[in-house]
């Protein structure tokens, strides 16, 4: 019995030795097993040395209490008198607590932790086959599958080989598992055994030399019939072995499992047959493989079953691996797959996922993947299927600096060791850091982290993380520069080609012009030279990261051409974040932004502001373009000046507009997409008014001074009036005037006249601007009424004449521009007409109808595909607006909230009021928002307004890119419109048509 003062210098020391209950640890001492060894300091000291003592006590106590008394004396004695085998069993069971499971299970096992001393060869699979050669079933499989792994553990936790070493060492032992798993499974049908060859290829981490502790073991399998076997009976009988294979190592047992065996990476992943000839993998792979399946067999090796069959395997599908970088979309389908994996991590676990997380072990060897593949080509050296082989052979080579390698390895290192320790504990498949604060001190412990180990191991596994997520900066681009730039003379550098390959390989479309660029850019020795240098490599990375990334690099070379010498350019892309990123997917999204920004370069400023790309209100815009215009000393002068406003907003809101939908590494994509497609049709509908307010006042001031003979107004109509303008939509507008007092009628007639002309010729004079159209069609009379009225004119022509469209027209006009009094009083005139009193009658509605029928049949575009028209197709703008204006018009005299010119507002009002159901006004609004988003998009891209998609393929993936989808998904894009359209289209025949 302990005396009491005793029990407290104890519990003292126990705290001291890292125990964390030192009640618990002084009653496991007081166990009957340990009663030679509880006294003795070295015992307690090499406890306390391991990852977690609590726990390699509680094993040790159980491992003891298991052995039979001539046992225990001499295990105990080895222990207290031998440090090798006291460091590793006691290291092992302070790490593991699975395996403190099996020796306590098994007590004899510790014996295999005798062998290994520090300075013995360390197995091979020669001696793994060894350990397993007495094992004739499953279980016995498991019992010595789990020896051997103890073995391996204890050199791992006491370091006597490294992470390296430990994860070769786990391939071996699963090659030798997978023989011993095919001889028992051969042992069991000797018949099937006779009738084929059978090899088994290694996949993966296996297939690598790579192995973790607990993983699935990626497998091919290819038979062949022997003899005068038929081959379909060689086929099934290889088949059966190799099922027998998987469940031997698969099922669990008394003994548990050893690790799953998947067959997923074969031709046809599940779908396809277990077990294929050579020459049926051949033509599957000539024929039909994926570019991932490629990248899959960089790693595949002959482990078990017939080694010629699967040295022949090996050696044909190698040529296949080694020329997948030719293939069309490589990179994009290798960038696909790695976004893949990051969409399908749940959101609770992304920031612990150790393996498929940003800043994770998949984005190196995803990586290091793609290097070899694309130099691997030419370069034998990098024919690696191990990650650090193959990284540090790319460095070897100059594919990657010896710098950005060595820490990548470093990286790599700790990751994959803390990945080990992981999985080491409860021998369970995760690569998920833990939260428990017990489970972290035990992780920090074993990877020697002993003053603060939770905070320590934190704070390294996040720098790490941060090294590895600039890898796409370390591996990809940085190379490139060395070759153009000629930074440090002697180093190793890539050639000019092989800097080219890897240009194209990125998805450069011209990989030589894209190097002459970068060789402008970056070479010499000057300071603008030096932080073009500092910013490439991140900018080429965005620049890849789009649709077109030799304009994005392209559109940067003209920018830094035309401020590189302002000192305030290069110093904002420095040193302001977002600035960099922001300019890199403006000036890879498309023409129309690259376009604005080289008109007005100085625009770049705009990109580090954080209110930068907030749009500006009405009346700050028309005050700023007025201000303008008043200080020019011509009209052509003024409408340049107030050009030079609206190229300035444009650059803004396109900026602003792109940003959002791509999103950047600090701002994701912008989700409420509506709210965006309201922001962009606001803002270019008041930049549009302030504008057009710019030329009126110059058109007068150029004749008149300050002072028109007539009062002058503007009325907005169509998407102008309805603030939804598009970047490539016309201005519809209508003109009304009223003579001032004392001035002849017909003298203001003229004089209106004359502004309006003169408006038009100052917006149409020549300029690489976007044109700004003014179209007055939807006037009294269309194109064969007067081009101007007086208010009068105007109530009489209505109240007589008036046709049913020309009410329609008016629901969204809106005064924009010129005498704001003569613009109200016009809105208050035209009311009683767009919102009829008592509604439509049953002839209107029938006309509306049939004009809507005739627009359908006749305006469509010859040739166009009706289901992907933006604005006259199925389900598209027209459809979804002549539904919202239809129910205006009838209902409106009674709704207040439907006497909006805005199709969302009045859409949303019809569904408060009821005359909608809530899913029919989500279909027609989400319809509505999207057709309009395209329509953005194919401006932003192309430079020109369109109606439809693009059908060149570069201009149709930047499309896509805009909309959020992946690049290779523009078949899902296509099919998504047409299915949302479709949807609308089947709302609009139930309430326009038949409501």
């Amino acid at each position: 019995m302990t005396v009491p003062g005793r029990r407290s210098s104890t519990f003292i020391r126990l705290l001291r030795s890292g125990f964390t209950d030192p009640s618990a640890a002084a009653r496991l001492l007081d166990a009957d097993a340990l009663a030679s060894v509880r006294a003795d300091p070295v015992l307690l000291d090499a406890l306390g040395a391991t990852a977690d003592p609590d726990l390699a006590l509680l094993g040790l106590v159980r491992l003891a209490e298991a052995q039979p008394p001539e046992e225990l004396s001499r295990l105990l004695g080895t222990l207290v008198s031998a440090k090798p085998l006291r460091d590793r069993l006691l290291g092992v069971l302070g790490a593991s607590e699975a395996l403190g499971d099996h020796l306590a299970r098994h007590p004899r096992d510790w014996h295999a932790l005798v062998t290994y001393e520090a300075a013995d060869l360390h197995p091979g699979l020669p001696e793994f086959e060894r350990g397993l050669a007495d094992a004739h079933d499953p279980v016995a499989l498991r019992v010595s599958y789990r020896r051997c792994l103890l073995s391996i553990a204890a050199r791992d936790v006491c370091g006597t080989i490294d992470i390296a070493q430990t994860a070769a060492e786990l391939a071996d032992l699963a090659t030798a598992t997978l023989r011993a798993a095919l001889r028992i499974a051969s042992a069991a049908a000797p018949e099937d055994a006779a009738q084929c060859r059978l090899a088994v290829i290694a996949m993966g981490k296996c297939g690598g030399n790579e192995l973790n502790y607990v993983s699935d073991v990626d497998v091919i399998f290819v038979g062949e019939a022997t003899g005068g076997t038929d081959e379909d009976k060689g086929l099934q009988a290889a088949t059966r072995l190799a099922s027998h294979l998987m469940r031997i190592c698969s099922e669990t047992t008394v003994e548990g499992t050893i690790w799953p065996v998947d067959a997923n990476l074969r031709p046809e992943g599940r779908n396809g047959p277990l077990v294929r000839t050579l020459s049926s993998h051949l033509a599957y792979y000539q024929r039909w493989a994926k570019t991932w399946e490629f990248q899959a067999l960089l790693k595949a090796r002959a482990v078990a079953g017939d080694p010629d069959l699967g040295g022949q395997y090996i050696k044909a599908i190698s040529p296949l691996v080694w020329q997948a970088a030719e293939r069309e979309n490589f990179v994009a389908d290798v960038q696909k797959m790695r976004r893949r994996v990051v969409d399908n991590i749940p959101a609770a676990q992304i920031d612990r996922e150790l393996k498929l997380g940003p800043g994770g072990l998949r984005d190196v060897e995803f990586a290091v993947q793609l290097l070899q593949l694309v130099h691997g080509r030419s370069d034998h050296t990098l024919h690696s299927g191990s990650t650090l082989d193959a990284l540090h052979a790319l460095a070897a080579g100059g594919y990657v600096g010896r710098a950005d390698a060595a820490q990548l390895h470093d990286a790599y290192r700790f990751l994959r060791t803390m990945e080990h320790r992981i999985q080491l504990y409860r021998l369970r498949r995760t690569h998920l850091v833990p939260e428990d604060e017990q489970d972290l001190r035990r992780l920090g412990r074993s990877m020697g982290l002993r003053t603060e180990p939770v905070a320590e191991l934190n704070k390294a596994w996040r720098r790490h993380a941060s090294v590895v997520r600039r890898l796409h900066e370390k591996l990809f681009y940085r190379p490139l520069l060395d070759a153009v730039a000629q930074l440090t003379p002697g180093e190793t550098r890539l050639s000019p080609r092989a800097a080219g390959q890897r240009l194209e390989a990125l998805g450069y479309a011209d990989p030589a012009a894209a190097l002459r660029h970068l060789e402008a850019l970056a070479s010499g020795v000057t300071r603008k030279a030096a932080i073009q240098r500092t910013l490439l490599p991140v900018m080429l990375g965005w620049f890849a990261d789009s649709a077109d990334p030799d304009a994005g690099l392209l559109g940067f070379r003209k920018v830094s051409d035309a401020l590189g010498k302002t000192p305030w350019y290069l110093r904002l892309l420095r040193d302001e974040g977002a600035a960099a990123e922001n300019l890199a997917r403006v000036l890879s999204a498309g023409r129309l932004a690259p376009d604005l920004l080289m008109r007005a370069p100085e625009a770049v400023a705009l990109l580090g502001d954080p209110e930068g790309l907030q749009p500006r209100s009405h009346e700050a815009l028309e005050q700023e373009v007025l201000a303008a215009v008043g200080r020019a000393e011509t009209p052509e002068a003024a409408v340049a000046a107030a050009r030079g406003v609206r190229r300035r907003e444009l650059f803004r809101t396109t900026a602003a507009d792109i940003i959002r939908s791509y999103g950047t590494e600090d701002s994701p994509a912008e989700e409420d997409h509506a709210a965006l497609v309201d922001q962009v049709g606001a803002a270019v509908s008041d930049l549009t008014a302030a504008t057009v307010a710019g030329a009126l006042r110059a058109a007068v001031g150029s004749q008149w001074g300050d002072t028109l003979p007539t009062r002058f107004a503007v009325i907005g109509v169509g998407r102008f009036g309805g603030h939804e303008l598009a970047y490539g939509s016309d201005a519809d507008v209508l003109f009304v005037h009223e003579p001032r007092e004392g001035v002849d009628e017909q003298e203001a007639a003229k004089a209106a006249q004359t502004v309006i002309a003169e408006m038009r010729r100052l917006l149409q004079l020549p300029t690489a601007d976007p044109p700004l159209l003014i179209d007055a069609d939807l006037r009294p009379e269309g194109r064969s009424g007067p081009l101007v009225r007086t208010l009068a004119s105007y109530a009489a022509y209505y109240r007589r004449w008036s046709l049913t469209w020309e009410s329609q027209a008016l629901l969204r006009a809106e005064p924009v521009a010129g005498d704001a009094d003569l613009g109200r009083r016009f809105i208050e005139l035209v009311d009683p007409l767009r919102y009829p009193v008592e509604g439509l009658g049953e002839d209107a509605v029938r006309e509306i109808r049939r004009l809507k029928a005739r627009m359908e049949s006749e305006r469509m575009p010859r040739g166009a595909d009706p289901t992907l028209h933006t604005k006259l197709g199925r389900g598209g703008l027209s459809d979804v607006e002549w539904t919202v204006q239809l129910i205006q018009m009838r209902h409106a005299w009674a709704e207040p909230g439907l006497r909006t010119t805005r199709t969302r507002e009045a859409l949303a009002a019809a569904h408060a009021a009821g005359l909608i159901p809530t899913e029919e006004a989500q279909i027609l609004d989400e319809a509505w928002v999207l057709a309009t988003r395209v329509r953005n998009a194919v401006m932003l891209v192309r430079g020109r307004a369109g109606d439809t998609f693009p059908s060149e393929a570069r201009e149709l993936a930047a499309v896509g890119r805009y909309l959020g989808y992946a690049e290779g998904t523009v078949g899902e894009m296509l099919d998504d419109y047409r299915r949302i359209t479709r949807r609308a289209r089947a709302v609009v025949d139930e309430l326009f048509y038949a409501g």
